[in-house]
């Protein structure tokens, strides 16, 4: 590896594969969870609440291998991520239509997800099955949410997740430096599904629990992080969707995609381009992203 990549957020070159590859062959009984941990360790590499980031450098080794960088040990069991998508069997949920005006609903009871399998699993449902785009492993941080009306009925969903690694219209608008982005990327998260299930139709109800999480989000994230977020983003498909939710709580668009992954390579367009909103949560959001020093 004669150049340095960003992986999962870390600066990896020579030097960091060296390491892998000496840890894979003085330790031949190690299997991936003790590598990964043990990297994390080595590296301290934790998120600012002091957790160390042990999915991350899992998904970091397997990025490694696929590349052709390392090999690492057999699995031992199924894949941890596969087992995640089956712990927990999809939960039945009331589909009866609610209908009429926003007030009707209120107050709303906004809730974060956390380990409980009762809430999880509800969440996974709704998305899973109620979400064009399903519902797939959550990498890194990322905050739950479910909403419920006044009278405890679930009318939304919402997953914040990994800021997209780089968007022209998002960067641009932000005017950070390439240091700059990669020092403070993690005080960006991507709004990646937004669900209000089919059979709620209530006008205005998106908006408003748009609003309302992005009123609490920061707060929530330093309580499950230790870190505050400076500015929410989300890309909305423009063959499905015309972003009317977004703009109507004052999210911004700057500019569209150009068809590629999220984590930007080089390839030709490869899926559907999106619109990019952003929502800054304070006034000083470029001071604090485009500082290049955390």
């Amino acid at each position: 590896m004669t150049t340095e990549n960003v992986i999962q957020g870390r600066l990896i070159g020579t030097a960091e594969v060296d390491l892998i590859r000496r840890l894979l062959g003085e330790h031949p009984d190690w299997h991936r969870t003790r590598l990964s941990r043990e990297l994390c360790v080595l590296w301290d590499w934790r998120n600012d609440a002091g957790r160390m980031k042990d999915m991350a450098a899992r998904t970091l080794l397997l990025k490694l291998e696929q590349r052709g960088l390392v090999v690492l040990p057999s699995r031992r069991g199924p894949s941890v991520n596969a087992h995640r998508n089956r712990s927990l069997p999809f939960c039945d949920h009331d589909r009866t239509p609610i209908v009429g005006s926003l007030q009707t609903l209120m107050p709303l009871t906004v809730s974060t997800v956390g380990g409980r399998c009762e809430e999880l699993g509800l969440f996974k449902s709704l998305l899973g099955r109620h979400h064009y785009l399903g519902l797939q492993n959550t990498v890194g941080e990322n905050l739950k949410y479910l909403v419920r009306d006044r009278h405890g009925r679930v009318v939304g969903a919402l997953l914040f997740g990994s800021a997209a690694w780089q968007t022209r219209p998002r960067d641009a608008f932000i005017g950070w430096s390439i240091a700059a982005r990669k020092a403070r990327l993690s005080l960006i998260t991507n709004n990646t599904r937004f669900l209000i299930p089919a059979w709620v139709a209530v006008p205005h109800l998106a908006s408003h629990i748009l609003a309302h999480v992005s009123r609490r989000i920061d707060s929530d994230w330093r309580a499950k992080y230790g870190h505050r977020i400076e500015l929410l983003e989300t890309f909305v498909d423009r063959s499905r969707f015309r972003g009317t939710c977004y703009r109507a709580a004052n999210w911004i668009c700057v500019g569209q995609t150009q068809g590629r992954t999220r984590n930007g390579p080089n390839e030709g367009p490869s899926v559907p381009i999106k619109d990019v909103y952003v929502y800054p949560l304070n006034r000083h959001f470029r001071k604090e992203l485009c500082d290049d020093h955390p």
